[in-house]
């Protein structure tokens, strides 16, 4: 498994996770590495960090951690039952339809692992700054669907 994260301004490292994203696993992520990005990206505390609703995001250890650091950037509330509009999605498929069309295919863990990063990395800026500035946009549909489906 693959952890990662983006902002406006760029990509995030991506983290090789080992044996799945738990709750200790996930909170050393957010300690280690996106406290210091927002801290760097963010340092007047406006940024904003949004996760999804896996199970290792609402863990009392992840939210105690957010609550510890609230001044430090706004974790965006993601209600539960809520469609997935988290926008990174769009970059695992940038990065899948990379790999896809690589001649010969990857054969083996490693050569996945830096056919994955290498396709992180080619990511254009245009691409995930579209992505940051439709959030507003995306939100809006979710409130006006009043949770139901949209087109994200």
């Amino acid at each position: 498994m693959v952890w990662g994260m983006f902002s406006w301004h760029d990509l995030g490292p991506l983290i090789h996770v080992e044996q799945g994203l738990n709750n200790t696993t996930y909170l050393s992520i957010l300690a280690d590495q996106v406290h210091h990005i927002m801290l760097m990206a963010y340092p007047s505390g406006d940024g904003f960090f949004q996760q999804d609703n896996a199970p290792c995001h609402g863990a009392c250890i992840v939210q105690e951690w957010f609550q510890e650091h609230e001044g430090d950037f706004t974790l965006l509330r993601w209600p539960p039952q809520s469609p997935d509009l988290n926008p990174i999605e769009h970059l695992w498929d940038e990065v899948k339809r990379a790999i896809r069309q690589l001649v010969p295919q990857p054969s083996n863990l490693t050569e996945l692992d830096s056919a994955i990063h290498q396709a992180w990395c080619q990511i254009p800026h245009i691409t995930f700054q579209h992505l940051v500035e439709s959030m507003p946009r995306r939100i809006a549909t979710v409130l006006k669907a009043k949770g139901g489906p949209t087109k994200y």
